[in-house]
């Protein structure tokens, strides 16, 4: 069998049919409703206590903090309430040290200390009034809230979220290992270290990456729709959803164990799906050797099955082992060196010993998108890419387009595969009836408007750079009788930048109202 042949055969293995993706969304929409019902389900559905979208009209001054990994991101966001927002940022590496400090106090208190002089050196007015004022005033709480920064925290590390802005941390990741956080609240951490240092400043939401996604895209989204859903699809791939209250029944379950009060007066709440976990039985996801000795030999195995065949971290390893095995067959002349033997194609290779194709994690996915996307004569910079990056010499067009036909099926699975989670929730949500059906007061909220548009905000590396992306997941959507051809072309797809800052700030606003709604106070 020659080349071409193998890689063919190779990547057939990575086929989703359109058989297979309506099994996808009809076992995502049941493990939804499960979730919805049940802590500890496959798909933890779990409540984010943000119950409205925005839409584009909202103002006001905001910050926004975000502790992602080894740096933290300090902001302010302007919103003009005509879908645009001005940004101010700052940021700065975490010390060593303090990634494993003996107490949080340490990390939190240097947290603080950044924002005392983000606040120092873009918002200085606002510092120093608040300062004066809090010497001055004898009110209950010591300040008055015209003076207060809300801000929203974005805390990318596993937090069981109680409220708003309350969450317990489970446990750290991305090299932090501080014990004595472990359990503890990290917006109330923070609000001490803020406190102790009387920063006009209160930390009003606890923000998951995907949630601020999603209002992100709602604040800017042309037009009155609030957006449905917001999705990243890059090194992880996530999605968070507006959901109808009365649907989330087990948050009287869980009301019942925090005691935590429920804004329902919008009748709606956004769900963090933490899809990446969807269907770790393998009921009905695609299973190749390649994804089964991926699961095998990485950190978890049997958990995160849907984001191991979806997100920007595993495409690439997911086409090192397919290149390796085609390497590993005598008969196929994979990078094969043409004046060896003619009996004995392997007898030597072109690839260099310390190549990234025989290292775990060594090929890394952005090469999927440089292959897919290459139309140079001969794939040269396909072959270009293979010698300067993995130490391919001497690749020939026919190395290049079976390395590239393989690629293009791993990538395009995955697509199709985003495709199911997306459509799910369309579906779930009935938000392709018409227009007339779903008529309410409080449309834009809902995700639909007056056109029936459907609006679903995307980011990360793979919806943004991967070519064709979002074309094999709309020929997806036309492949579900639910969506059709006439639905897929009322889902809206939009690049939602900045989550984490204009997102964080949007949800903080969203608390803010919550609260003074509470408290009597126009919202």
């Amino acid at each position: 069998m020659g080349l071409a042949d193998e890689a063919k055969r190779v990547a057939a293995e990575f086929e989703y049919s359109a058989e297979d993706v309506n099994k996808g969304v009809k076992e995502f929409i049941r493990e939804m409703d499960e979730g919805l019902g049940k802590t500890g389900a496959m798909l933890s559905q779990i409540p984010t206590y943000v119950t409205a979208v925005p839409n584009g009209t909202e103002k006001g001054l905001y910050m926004a903090v975000d502790l992602g990994g080894t740096n933290f991101r300090v902001c302010s966001i302007q919103l003009h309430g005509n879908s645009t927002f001005s940004l101010t940022q700052s940021k700065v590496a975490i010390p060593r040290a303090l990634m494993s400090a003996k107490t949080s106090k340490e990390l939190f208190s240097f947290l603080a200390k950044q924002i005392e002089n983000f606040l120092k050196t873009h918002h200085g007015e606002h510092y120093h009034s608040h300062i004066r004022r809090r010497l001055t005033n004898s009110t209950e709480r010591g300040f008055r809230d015209e003076e207060i920064f809300s801000l929203g925290f974005t805390f990318s590390f596993p937090v069981n979220q109680i409220g708003i802005n309350k969450g317990t941390l489970i446990r750290w990741t991305k090299g932090f290992d501080i014990h004595d956080a472990i359990g503890k609240d990290v917006c109330e951490m923070l609000q001490q270290e803020i406190d102790a240092l009387h920063l006009p400043v209160r930390v009003a939401a606890l923000v998951n990456d995907t949630v601020g996604t999603l209002m992100a895209r709602s604040y800017s989204s042309p037009g009155k729709t609030g957006t449905l859903l917001g999705a990243i699809f890059g090194t992880g791939t996530n999605g968070a959803y507006v959901e109808k209250l009365e649907k989330v029944t087990k948050l009287k379950q869980i009301q019942e164990e925090t005691g935590e009060e429920i804004d329902e007066s919008t009748g709606e709440m956004i769900i963090n799906t933490e899809w990446g976990s969807f269907d770790n039985d393998l009921s009905v996801l695609p299973n190749t050797p390649y994804d089964d000795d991926l699961d095998k030999e990485s950190v978890n195995p049997g958990i995160q099955m849907f984001e191991k065949r979806v997100s920007g971290m595993f495409l690439g390893e997911l086409l090192r082992r397919a290149i390796l095995f085609l390497l590993k067959k005598h008969d196929c002349p994979l990078f094969a060196d043409r004046d060896s033997s003619e009996n004995d194609v392997h007898s030597t290779t072109n690839i260099a010993d310390d190549s990234g194709i025989y290292k775990q994690w060594g090929l890394d996915t952005s090469f999927l998108s440089i292959t897919h996307g290459d139309r140079s004569p001969g794939l040269r910079i396909t072959r270009q890419t293979l010698d300067k990056e993995y130490g391919v010499t001497a690749a020939s067009a026919e190395d290049a387009e079976a390395v590239q036909m393989i690629a293009s099926a791993i990538g395009k699975r995955a697509a199709r595969l985003s495709a199911v989670a997306i459509a799910a929730i369309v579906i779930a949500t009935n938000k392709l009836e018409s227009p007339a059906d779903v008529a309410t007061d409080n449309d834009a909220a809902l995700g639909v408007n007056e056109d029936g548009i459907v609006d679903i905000g995307v980011d990360g590396s793979l919806v943004e750079f991967y070519p064709d992306f979002e074309d094999y997941i709309r020929e997806a959507f036309r492949q579900i009788p639910q969506i059709g051809e006439r639905g897929e072309k009322r889902i809206r797809i939009g690049i939602a930048k900045d989550g984490s800052g204009v997102g964080a700030a949007l949800i903080a606003l969203v608390a803010d109202k919550v609260v003074k709604s509470d408290t009597g106070k126009e919202a």
